[in-house]
C-alpha cells in the first residue's frame, strides 16, 4: 500500500537525515558536474515532420542550399533624415563598409549587397532610398550557437558608433538564440512566496524549508536538461517554462507536507512519527498530484511536434524532481529541525483548522444550489471569449520599442511594407523538370497576396530552385496564412499540373503556421487523452466514478476561464498596458496545448489535496456533508496559501518582454486563481453537497477490478513497524 511505504520512507528520512541529505548531495554534485562538463547545448527547432514547410527545409538541406540555414537582417538607415542612399555618396560608402564587415563575421556564408544596387531593388533597398537591408545567410542551426548572435550584436554596436548610419538587427538568428530575460521574474516570485509563507507559518524556519526545497529541486532539474539533450533535443526556452512550473509546484508540495507535519507535532507526536505520517498522508497527495501533472504534460507527445514533446519531457523532469525532493529530502530536514521548526517566529499562527474556513464551508453547503449555479455562470462568462480565440505567431512588431528587433521591424515595414518581415522561401524540386521555374515565378508574382519575388536561384546540379516571395501582409496576419495555403492549394497545382516537379513553401513564417495547423489538428485527441488518463488515475485513487468526472469537468471550466482572459488581454487589449504589452497579438499556436497540459495537471493538484482530506474524513465518519465541511476547513488555508504562491510566481513572469512568456504567466496565474477560489472553495463543496453519497459511487464490477487504494490515515507506529 502506498501510504504504508511512504510512511516508512518518511520515518527513515527523519531518523537518518544525514544519510538522505548526503545521498542527495552526491547526486546533485554528479549531475551538475556532468552537465557542466559533458552537457549538450539546448537547441531550438520549430518544425514538424510531414508538414510542407519541413519538406521545403529537407529539400534545401539535401541540395546544400544556403537558404536551408538561418538568416539575420542588418537594417541600415542614414542618421540624417534628409539623406538617402540614392543621393549621398557618403551614406552609400558607409553602407558598403557595413556590408563588408558583416560578410566577414564568423559562419556568415554570404550577404546581400544593397550598396551595389543602382536603383531600388525589392527586399534590398526601399523605394525611397531611406532603408537598406543586408541579409546575412548562416548555415543550419546545428552548426551555430549563441556566440554567433553575440558576434552580430558586437559588430552592429561598433559600426553604429563609427559610421554616420543607424543600425538595427533582426531575423532568424535572434529567434533561435536570443534567450528570454530571466532572473527578475524568479526573484519577484520568490520574494512574494517568502511573504506568503511567513504569513502562513509565522516562522522563518518553517518558511525556509519550502523555499530551499524548491530552489534545490529547480537547480537539479534544470541542470539535468543538458544531459537529457543527449536523448532528445530540448528547446532553449524550456528552462524558463520549467522554472515557472517548478517553482510553483515545488513550494506548494513542500508547503502541504510542512503544514501536515506541524499539525502532527501540535498533537504531541514525536518528530519521526510526525514526519512519517505527514509523508504517508500529505506526501501521498503530493505523489498523486505530481503524477497527474507529469501525465498531463507528457500527453503533449500526442501533438506529434518534436519540440513540444521535448519541452514536455523537460518540464515533467522538473516536476518529478520536485516530488522526489518533497517526499525524501524534506522529511530529512524536518527530522533535523525537530521541534525547532516553529522557532524564529514572526507571528503566532494557530495550528488547528481555521474556524473561518469551517464557517465558510458550512455556509456554501447550506446554499449549495445557489452557489453551484452562480459559480458555473461566472465561469462560463469568463470562458465565453474563447469563441473568438485567434491563433497566430506574434512577430517582432509585438516586442517593446526598446528592443533592436522591434526597431528593425518598424524600419523595414515602413520602408518596404509589412510582408518583407516574413519572406516565404519556396523550394522547387526540378530534378525531373526544370521548365516550371519561370511559370512558377510569374504565377507567384501575380498572386494577390504577394508583393514581390526575388530572382530565382537555380542549382541544376542539385535539381533545386529557390524563390523568395514577400507577402503583402505581416507575418502574424491571417491573410499571410491564407496566402501560404492558396499558393499550395491553387497556384502550384495550376502551374505544375502533371509535371514531376514539386514545390514547397518554407521559411519561418510558413513553418510556424504549419506547426499551428498540426497543433489544432491534434488538440482534440490530446485533450481527450489527458482527461482519460487523469480520470482513470483518480478513479483508482478515490474508488469513485463521479469524483473524477466532476474534477475533469471543473478543470475544463477553470482552463476555459483562463483562455478567455488571455483573449481579452492579448487579442482585445483589455488591460494590456498593465502587463507591459504595447500592441495586441494573436495567441501563439502551441500555447493553448502547453497551457492545457500544465493547467490540467496543476488543477488536479488542488483537487487531490482537497479530496484526499475529504476522503479521509468520509472513511472515518461516513458522513458526506460533514466530510466536505471538514475537508474545506482543514485545507482552506493551505490551498489558499499555495495558490497565492503559484499566482505570485506565475505573475512575476509577466515582467518578461517576450509576449509568449507573458501569455504563459498571465494564463497560468488566472487559472490557478480561478481554481483555488471559485472552483475549490465554492463549486466543489456545493456540487459535492448536491451529489451526496453519489460522490463515492463505484459499480460493483469496477470495484472488483480496481486495486485497493483507500485514502486512510496510517495506523499507529507500533502497528506498522
Amino acid at each position: 500500500m502506498m501510504s504504508h511505504s511512504l510512511y516508512r520512507l518518511g520515518r527513515f528520512a527523519a531518523r537518518r537525515p544525514w544519510a538522505v541529505i548526503g545521498a542527495w548531495l552526491v547526486v546533485s554534485v554528479l549531475v551538475v558536474a556532468a552537465s557542466s562538463t559533458f552537457g549538450q547545448k539546448l537547441e531550438d527547432s520549430f518544425g514538424a515532420p510531414g508538414v510542407d514547410s519541413q519538406h521545403a527545409t529537407d529539400l534545401l538541406t539535401s541540395a546544400g542550399s544556403e537558404q536551408a540555414g538561418l538568416t539575420a537582417q542588418v537594417v541600415v538607415t542614414p542618421r540624417d533624415d534628409q539623406v538617402t542612399f540614392f543621393d549621398s555618396a557618403e551614406a552609400r560608402a558607409a553602407l558598403s563598409q557595413v556590408q563588408s564587415a558583416a560578410a566577414a563575421l564568423p559562419h556568415v556564408l554570404g550577404t546581400s549587397d544593397p550598396a551595389g544596387t543602382p536603383t531600388a531593388t525589392p527586399g534590398v533597398l526601399s523605394p525611397d532610398g531611406r532603408v537598406a537591408i543586408i541579409r546575412l545567410q548562416y548555415p543550419v542551426l546545428e552548426e551555430l550557437d549563441r556566440e554567433d548572435l553575440e558576434n552580430l550584436k558586437a559588430f552592429a554596436a561598433r559600426a553604429g558608433q563609427d559610421l554616420p548610419v543607424r543600425i538595427e538587427l533582426g531575423g532568424d538568428l535572434f529567434f533561435a538564440f536570443e534567450e528570454p530575460e530571466s532572473g527578475l521574474g524568479e526573484a519577484v516570485g520568490l520574494f512574494a512566496a517568502i511573504v506568503v509563507l511567513l504569513l502562513a507559518f509565522g516562522s522563518i524556519i518553517a518558511m525556509g524549508l519550502p523555499i530551499g526545497m524548491a530552489l534545490f529541486g529547480l537547480a537539479l532539474g534544470i541542470s539535468s536538461m543538458s544531459l537529457v539533450a543527449y536523448l532528445i533535443d530540448i528547446p532553449s526556452w524550456a528552462p524558463v517554462l520549467g522554472s515557472m512550473v517548478g517553482l510553483g509546484v515545488g513550494i506548494d508540495y513542500a508547503l502541504i507536507l510542512v503544514t501536515r507535519h506541524r499539525e502532527h507535532l501540535a498533537q504531541g507526536m514525536t518528530v519521526e512519527e510526525s514526519a512519517g505520517r505527514a509523508v504517508a498522508t500529505a506526501g501521498r497527495s503530493v505523489v498523486l498530484a505530481g503524477g497527474t501533472v507529469v501525465i498531463a504534460i507528457l500527453g503533449l507527445a500526442v501533438a506529434g511536434v518534436p519540440f513540444i514533446t521535448a519541452a514536455g519531457v523537460a518540464i515533467s523532469l522538473i516536476v518529478l524532481t520536485m516530488v522526489l525532493v518533497s517526499i525524501t529530502l524534506l522529511p530529512a530536514f524536518l527530522g533535523l529541525a525537530g521541534h525547532r521548526i516553529n522557532r524564529l517566529a514572526v507571528r503566532r499562527v494557530a495550528s488547528s483548522p481555521g474556524a473561518g474556513w469551517q464557517r465558510w464551508a458550512q455556509h456554501v453547503v447550506r446554499h449549495a444550489t445557489a452557489y453551484a449555479i452562480g459559480a458555473t455562470v461566472l465561469l462560463l462568462a469568463l470562458a465565453a471569449p474563447v469563441l473568438a480565440l485567434r491563433v497566430g505567431t506574434p512577430d517582432d512588431g509585438a516586442l517593446p520599442e526598446s528592443r533592436t528587433q522591434r526597431q528593425a521591424y518598424d524600419l523595414v515595414a515602413g520602408g518596404f511594407g509589412p510582408g518583407i518581415n516574413g519572406p516565404l522561401v519556396i523550394a522547387v524540386d526540378i530534378s525531373k523538370d526544370a521548365s516550371v521555374v519561370q511559370p512558377l515565378l510569374n504565377a507567384i508574382s501575380a498572386d494577390e497576396g504577394i508583393a514581390d519575388v526575388a530572382p530565382p536561384q537555380v542549382n541544376p546540379g542539385a535539381g533545386v530552385a529557390t524563390l523568395v516571395a514577400f507577402p503583402t501582409t505581416g507575418p502574424q496576419d491571417d491573410a499571410t496564412v491564407d496566402t501560404i495555403k492558396r499558393l499550395r492549394a491553387d497556384v502550384f497545382p495550376a502551374v505544375i499540373g502533371e509535371s514531376p516537379a514539386k514545390a514547397h513553401v518554407g521559411g519561418q513564417t510558413a513553418s510556424l503556421a504549419d506547426v499551428g495547423d498540426r497543433v489544432r489538428e491534434r488538440l482534440p485527441l490530446f485533450i481527450g487523452a489527458v482527461i482519460l488518463l487523469s480520470v482513470v488515475l483518480l478513479t483508482v485513487v478515490f474508488r469513485s466514478v463521479v469524483v473524477p468526472l466532476k474534477a475533469a469537468l471543473m478543470n475544463l471550466l477553470s482552463i476555459g476561464a483562463s483562455f478567455g482572459v488571455m483573449v481579452m488581454v492579448f487579442q482585445w487589449g483589455w488591460g494590456a498596458a498593465l502587463i507591459g504589452l504595447e500592441t495586441t497579438v494573436p495567441i501563439i499556436p502551441f500555447i493553448p496545448m502547453f497551457m492545457f497540459a500544465i493547467l490540467f495537471g496543476l488543477s488536479m493538484d488542488y483537487e487531490v489535496f482537497l479530496l484526499s482530506r475529504i476522503r479521509e474524513e468520509y472513511l472515518e465518519t461516513g458522513d458526506n456533508d460533514a466530510s466536505v465541511v471538514r475537508g474545506i476547513a482543514t485545507t482552506g488555508r493551505v490551498i489558499t496559501s499555495a495558490a497565492l504562491i503559484m499566482i505570485a510566481v506565475f505573475l512575476s513572469f509577466v515582467l518578461n518582454d517576450d509576449p509568449s512568456t507573458k501569455m504563459f504567466g498571465l494564463g497560468l496565474a488566472t487559472a490557478v486563481f480561478v481554481d483555488a477560489t471559485i472552483i475549490r472553495l465554492v463549486l466543489v463543496p456545493a456540487v459535492m453537497k448536491l451529489l451526496g453519497q453519489a460522490n463515492w459511487w463505484l459499480p460493483a464490477w469496477l470495484a472488483r477490478l480496481l486495486p485497493t487504494q483507500e485514502v486512510r490515515r496510517p495506523e499507529p507506529v507500533n502497528a506498522l513497524v
